[in-house]
């Protein structure tokens, strides 16, 4: 039996992991992919207040630390399931089944796709979402990259540095990242940008991706030559399996206000998986802590 059960091992996870344990309650983390979450593939993180300049894993790697000097257990298994008795029952696809007085879930989210023909036989094999695990493999060659938001713009700058061009293809008619980092790419003699055109399939030869083919809206058919593509086009969040016990949007968030309080008593949610408008590192640290101290107190109040 714990205190709190953390439903995922992102910046918001761990926040309120540290929140608990400082707290003196025991906490068991459950994260099914990698410890740090999304943030640990940002080649660099600027916005982090008190910290000049670092690289996410950077950051993933030392909250993670963090966590475990203070006690924390974690565990790498995938969640399948959230009961409520008297106390909560979380269920991973691994077989596990944890008890807890209190749950957080701080799931976050996952790569958006195109959801176009043979995309999924290529991902791993010419379609990537991260420049930092992915870019070098495709050094001195041409890349397409899909999106035009910061995320986007920072993986076009990455790839930028060590791809022979980088191609941005975005359907709007314009970037929607940050001026400065559009500005840098332009300058780039190695990229291309191209707004307005939509993305409609893959070229292959062999298996293997040879370029993207893209519509303008006067119906016109291209193809870029490419022998890579990273795909930016947002995230989805991870909520579906707990849409029994939680209210999700539309979109599939967690209804949750800047509580982080969900309709259930004792079950929490912080960070991207939870409805708001602004997803940062600090907005899932601050849910994180939030939805800590929110649980403690639910957890005394009880006792």
């Amino acid at each position: 039996m714990y205190d709190i059960i953390c439903v995922g091992g992102g910046a918001a996870g761990l926040t309120a992991a540290l929140y608990a344990l400082r707290a003196g309650k025991t906490v068991l983390v459950l994260e099914k992919n990698s410890f740090g979450g999304q943030v640990a593939f940002s080649p660099k993180i600027e916005n982090w207040p008190g910290t000049k300049e670092m690289s996410g894993l950077e950051f993933a790697d030392a909250l993670t630390e963090q966590v475990l000097a203070k006690g924390a257990e974690l565990e790498l298994e995938n969640v399948v399931k959230i009961e409520k008795g008297e106390n909560f029952r979380v269920r991973t696809e691994e077989g596990g089944a944890y008890e807890s007085r209190a749950v957080i879930i701080s799931a976050g989210v996952k790569h958006r796709t195109l959801g176009l023909p043979g995309e999924d036989e290529l991902i791993g094999n010419g379609i990537s979402f991260c420049a930092v695990c992915d870019g070098a493999f495709y050094a001195g060659q041409d890349v397409a990259l899909v999106g035009g938001g910061n995320s986007a713009l920072q993986e076009a700058v990455l790839l930028a540095e060590t791809s022979k061009s980088v191609t941005i293809l975005q359907d709007l008619d314009f970037l929607t990242g940050e001026k400065t980092l559009a500005d840098r790419l332009a300058a780039m003699a190695n990229v291309k940008i191209i707004c307005g055109v939509k993305v409609t399939g893959y070229a292959t030869e062999n298996g293997e991706l040879t370029g993207v083919l893209v519509r303008t809206k006067d119906g016109k058919d291209h193809r870029v030559d490419c022998s890579g593509v990273f795909l930016a086009v947002g995230l989805i969040p991870e909520n579906g399996v707990f849409a029994d016990v939680v209210e999700l949007d539309g979109q599939g968030y967690i209804a949750a206000d800047e509580t982080c309080e969900t309709g259930l008593p004792g079950l929490f949610v912080a960070g991207d998986c939870r409805a708001k408008r602004i997803r940062q590192i600090t907005t899932a640290s601050a849910d994180g802590a939030v939805s800590a101290l929110a649980a403690i107190r639910y957890i005394d109040n009880v006792k």
